[in-house]
């Protein structure tokens, strides 16, 4: 069993407080199951900093069978692609992972490895928004990318791809990914807007270009390149952008959350 990593450092490790923090991240927003999202990008820093940023996605996700979870390799522990089949633990409670699917993966880039996912925080954080929202009736897809180069971003995109024609599974693509680091908060959202309007077009190919010109660090990169390359073609919405600056009042070095959402 995968149990939490980084429960109360990220999120509450308690129940009660973990509830109520999330209570929190969605308070004021109109919850409302948008069943033409089919992907979606998602921040991963402590709920205090980008939950609300979030909640946004979390807002809008449809309840489906199975949600495909991508992530940056933080720690490079692991493969350089990894699968976890591994039952995972949040204080909110258990979470299987759809073997099935995971059977029909291909496995050409895609590795089982639970190493890569002991103590990485990306993905995680993400489990308590699904668990919220949805109590249960769904399972998981963990993979975790220590390469993310655009060519394994697409050939990561295409083996899920292949999975789910295969499996014939309602699948909701989450990359977890937080935008650029440690820069002044004008520049950061200067930045990471360009960056994210090339998400917007659905466009791979200027998205990592784009990267290149400005620098920008975006730590997930791959995984919303996955994302992309998996949900093919569609309508791209940013839902929300803040900065860790919005939170703390220091805007001279920040962290940027966005929230997205592609529509079929």
């Amino acid at each position: 069993m995968r149990k939490p990593a980084v429960a109360g450092q990220f999120y509450p490790s308690s129940p009660e407080r973990l509830k109520l923090e999330l209570e929190n991240c969605f308070e004021g927003l109109k919850i409302k199951e948008d069943k033409s999202v089919v992907g979606a990008v998602c921040p991963h820093a402590g709920y205090v900093y980008s939950g609300r940023t979030a909640a946004h996605s979390y807002a809008v996700i449809p309840h489906v069978e199975t949600y495909v979870i991508l992530c940056p390799n933080h720690t490079g522990y692991g493969s350089a692609v990894s699968l976890s089949i591994d039952t995972w633990l949040t204080p909110l409670g258990r979470l299987e992972v759809d073997v099935e699917f995971v059977d029909a993966l291909p496995k050409r880039i895609i590795d089982l490895d639970e190493v890569a996912h002991l103590y990485e925080h990306s993905l995680e954080v993400q489990l308590p928004f699904l668990q919220y929202r949805f109590g249960g009736g769904f399972k998981i897809v963990p993979i975790c990318l220590g390469l993310q180069d655009q060519e394994t971003a697409s050939e990561v995109g295409m083996e899920i791809r292949e999975a789910i024609e295969t499996t014939g599974r309602r699948v909701v693509v989450i990359a977890s990914s937080d935008f650029t680091h440690y820069m002044p908060h004008e520049v950061a959202k200067k930045n990471d807007l360009y960056v994210i309007e090339a998400i917007l077009n659905l466009d791979p190919d200027e998205f990592y270009r784009r990267l290149g010109e400005t620098g920008a660090s975006v730590c997930g990169y791959g995984a919303i390149a996955s994302m992309v390359y998996t949900v093919g073609d569609g309508r791209a919405e940013l839902l929300d952008y803040s900065t860790s600056g919005d939170i703390t009042g220091d805007y001279r070095s920040v962290v940027g959350y966005a929230s997205i959402v592609v529509r079929k």
